[in-house]
């Protein structure tokens, strides 16, 4: 995924994989997944029968737009078994390659609200993590392991939009809807030590609690989030109807913010998120009852796995949109 700017550029689409996508259908009786977050606070889902995925390459040469046609034979051999295991999920995207991580496959549809585009942007990240997988071929250097796992990491989310270009009939770009100026703050420590300070976690909480019930926590979900210099929303719930729900509150939350972004920015520049803050209090007061509500419908629940490392449990009870 090439981001030049405000872009995300579709580098190649496959024929064959799109077709296969296009025969996926939503079915009533889906398999069900369950939804979690490790203490990285990476998102993952855990199926119910295991996933194949053949051995791929590792390296690959960013300036090579199109893939080795054995990667694409993997990668749709994956697909056609998300489309059985998962057809809620898979049913209605499109696939396209991108050459800087060739072990996340990008998969998109576009909404339009009102006049409003938003790109829901799913990528799968297939690289083997060896604690959580049953290594079926060993791999090398230059490849990595054909190997089985029930655990899918995986980046999901709503991305407001400016504009979509198109190129003969394909899409070739999507133009992002920046709202945020700059995240950056400054740095802090000395010599091999310093690092950068970002307001990018305090956005996060900012967008996200405007739209909870007060003291409600749901640490490390957040629903809307800052990431492209603008506010996304995370779509954990796979299917078409959990993405189809988060889009009012994205759609709303955009409106509401960006007369304010300026404001919000300068306000944490110099102070970490509070709910006292009175830029955040004037906007929560703003907001009807109903909206300050909306992410109620998630719950979180924290556990060890069977490494005794701290996971999380996501709870959603499905409601309609307001």
């Amino acid at each position: 995924m090439d981001q030049v700017l405000n872009e995300i550029r579709i580098a190649y689409q496959d024929v064959g994989i799109n077709n296969d996508l296009a025969t996926c259908q939503e079915q009533a009786e889906a398999p069900l997944y369950s939804i979690h977050f490790n203490q990285a606070e990476e998102l993952f889902i855990k199926t119910a029968e295991p996933l194949f995925v053949p051995r791929l390459p590792i390296h690959h040469d960013i300036k090579r737009q199109t893939p080795d046609a054995p990667y694409i034979r993997s990668v749709a051999d994956v697909v056609r078994q998300l489309c059985k295991m998962l057809p809620n999920c898979m049913a209605g995207l499109s696939y396209f390659f991108d050459p800087g991580e060739i072990l996340k496959p990008c998969f998109y549809h576009l909404y339009k609200l009102e006049d409003n585009i938003y790109l829901y942007l799913l990528r799968l990240d297939l690289e083997p993590r060896h604690l959580e997988i049953e290594v079926l071929q060993a791999g090398s250097n230059d490849i990595t392991p054909a190997y089985s796992t029930k655990h899918l990491y995986l980046e999901s989310e709503l991305i407001p939009l400016e504009a979509v270009m198109w190129e003969n009939g394909r899409v070739r770009a999507f133009v992002l809807k920046q709202l945020i100026s700059q995240t950056w703050i400054g740095e802090t420590g000395k010599g091999y030590f310093v690092r950068g300070i970002w307001m990018d976690s305090d956005l996060s909480k900012f967008f996200t609690r405007l739209f909870l019930p007060s003291g409600k926590r749901i640490y490390p979900f957040f629903p809307l989030f800052c990431k492209y210099r603008t506010v996304c929303a995370a779509a954990p719930v796979l299917t078409g109807s959990g993405r189809r729900h988060l889009l009012p509150a994205l759609h709303h939350s955009v409106k509401l913010l960006l007369p304010e972004m300026h404001q919000i920015q300068e306000t944490l520049r110099s102070a970490k998120f509070a709910e006292d803050l009175p830029i955040y209090q004037k906007l929560r007061e703003q907001l009807p009852e109903r909206w300050r509500h909306y992410f109620n419908c998630f719950s979180m629940e924290s556990y060890l796995n069977e490494n005794e490392h701290k996971e999380y449990l996501l709870h959603h009870e499905h409601k309609p949109s307001v």
